[in-house]
């Protein structure tokens, strides 16, 4: 297996990886894996064309009873659709109530806040006479981003429970591809649909992303760049493949190798981006007292850490949909199911272990 090392190439402006130029970079040859040009989704219209254009010249004449079961599978379909229709038309309402109440708790929320400032003010504990609760980490003021990402990301998760439900059950069935292919379909989408709404979040406050405060204490731990490490999860969730092909074990070790080719290079970049953070923030003689010029061009310099996510994000994307092609349907949908079963572990052991009963001492 032939493979090249991923080049570190520093930013023009910067000296750090600039995120979308950076795969460009990097070929992989035999499979080409993770091409950045934006794919199509899974080419469904060109699956679904070869197997009309296959069955059409498989037989000259169809039979009746043909004709019956294809019609059963196309009313099959139809209801799933609907279904899926009805289940999305259901979660709007919902997002519109939620949205609804949080902003009725915003606006509570800043009287709260605005009753809290005239307080500290009164009793001489506002900044430098008393705690600073900006200083600990708290803000203020609710970041309306951050906010709208969260309650998202809730619903995001309801989602994804419900599909992991419903996927399971179809695997249990003697459901067929096509059928399964839609589940494949809205279980991938549903995930690139996170990562957009992660972009927009880090524009927000791009902290709170790559912090992973929006996740589990669990999930946190194996976190890496606001998500998980697409070779890491390749590594947990092929034993639940099998069998696979020699063909399908090769593009797989090829798509792993490939992506731990570019984490090492986000990875460098990252280091490289904290270590000129750290050297902005520090610049002149500490101890003056006045550095809001440090500050600001610390600041302006936020814009590639938030690339860093994004582009850490178009990994991940570029490797769901490597797999998907290297996979049959059924497989594809197995993936599916284990990596959402691994994400609900996380979330679950979090749970079991904040809830925990405490010895007292």
């Amino acid at each position: 297996m032939n493979s090249t090392t991923a080049r570190f190439v520093p930013s023009k402006r910067m000296g750090i990886c600039e995120p979308m130029h950076q795969m460009a970079m990097w070929d992989f040859k035999g499979n080409n894996f993770l091409d950045t040009s934006p794919p199509s989704m899974f080419e469904i219209e060109t699956n679904l064309d070869n197997l009309s254009e296959d069955t059409s010249h498989g037989t000259v004449g169809p039979s009746s009873k043909y004709d019956q079961e294809a019609s059963k599978s196309d009313d099959k379909v139809r209801r799933r659709l609907a279904q899926n229709r009805e289940a999305a038309r259901k979660s709007r309402l919902r997002k519109k109530a939620y949205v609804q109440q949080l902003e009725s708790s915003k606006l509570r929320l800043i009287q709260l806040e605005q009753e809290l400032h005239r307080t500290r003010q009164q009793q001489g504990h506002y900044v430098g006479g008393g705690i600073d609760t900006s200083q600990l980490g708290y803000s203020e003021t609710t970041n309306p981003g951050i906010a709208t990402f969260e309650m998202e990301y809730g619903q995001w998760v309801e989602e994804q429970n419900r599909q992991i439900s419903e996927l399971r059950s179809a695997l249990n069935s003697d459901m067929g591809d096509m059928e399964l292919h839609i589940f494949v379909d809205c279980g991938m989408r549903h995930y690139f649909d996170l990562f957009t709404m992660k972009a927009t979040a880090a524009k927000a406050d791009v902290f709170h992303i790559i912090s992973g405060m929006w996740k589990t204490s669990a999930e946190r731990f194996f976190l890496w760049i606001a998500g998980f490490r697409p070779s890491e999860l390749l590594k947990i969730l092929m034993p639940n493949l099998e069998p696979l092909t020699e063909q399908q074990r090769l593009d797989v070790s090829n798509l792993r190798q490939s992506c731990q080719q570019a984490e090492d290079a986000l990875s460098q970049g990252m280091e490289k981006l904290h270590f000129i953070l750290a050297e902005t923030i520090a610049e002149g003689q500490l101890g003056e007292g006045n550095y809001l010029h440090q500050i600001g061009s610390t600041i302006d310099k936020f814009e590639a850490l938030a690339r860093f996510v994004v582009q850490a994000d178009h990994l991940r994307q570029e490797t769901l949909q490597q797999i998907y092609r290297i996979l049959s349907t059924r497989q594809a949908a197995q993936c599916l199911l284990a990596m959402g079963e691994y994400l609900q572990r996380l979330r679950t052991l979090s749970s079991c272990w904040s809830s925990r009963p405490t010895e007292q001492t």
